[in-house]
């Protein structure tokens, strides 16, 4: 329980209140600030045709990927995630998609966390970190996107993290062609505390 004695601890509870208001209210105020940062700063990273060209080509690749198949490569990769060692985690890390997309992480001065795009299976494409999964198909990050055809980028509840205390978010969005149609997806982890 939060006490309220000493300022420290009242400014402590306002920001609480600010990052996770009652039900009923507006959207939390990190909202706002993430959404208009992955507009502004996010979105023209990943509109590139670099990004475009390699989610095309791995629309082509997994084509009529199975689910099964999709399951098998997941856990093949969460295998290798956990071990940190392994083929199909080191070729995605070395794709120029994935050493591109670290290197605007890189640039951010650390705002960005992890940033990654997927497939229209969502089959992450490259990424910037090693992630704890290769499919995001079955997650919100997909669902709330590209599985609804949204333009809106979808903004995940905000946590702390265990290991670096940060507040984090994800933000995803659709990718899409230069046809307008929607190809895949991007997930961006920001560190609100380094907005």
């Amino acid at each position: 329980m939060m006490r309220l004695g000493h300022g420290g601890t009242i400014a402590a509870f306002g920001l609480w209140l600010c990052l996770f208001p009652s039900a009923g209210a507006a959207e939390p105020a990190y909202v706002a600030v993430v959404r208009a940062y992955v507009d502004k700063l996010v979105k023209p990273m990943v509109d590139t045709p670099l990004v475009r060209r390699s989610i095309e080509d791995q629309n082509v690749k997994f084509g009529n990927v199975s689910e099964m198949d999709i399951r098998v490569l997941d856990d093949t990769y969460r295998a290798e995630a956990q071990s940190g060692q392994g083929q199909m985690m080191r070729r995605l890390l070395a794709k120029p998609v994935s050493l591109y997309l670290k290197s605007r992480q890189d640039d951010s001065q650390g705002a960005i966390v992890e940033l990654f795009v997927t497939d229209r299976h969502g089959l992450n494409v490259g990424q910037s970190t090693v992630t704890a999964d290769y499919w995001q198909g079955d997650e919100d990050k997909f669902l709330k996107t590209f599985a609804k055809h949204s333009n809106e980028i979808f903004i995940d509840r905000a946590e702390r993290d265990d290991q670096t205390q940060r507040l984090e978010t994800q933000a995803s969005f659709v990718i899409k062609d230069d046809g307008g149609k929607p190809i895949g997806t991007a997930t961006v982890t920001i560190a609100i505390d380094a907005l």
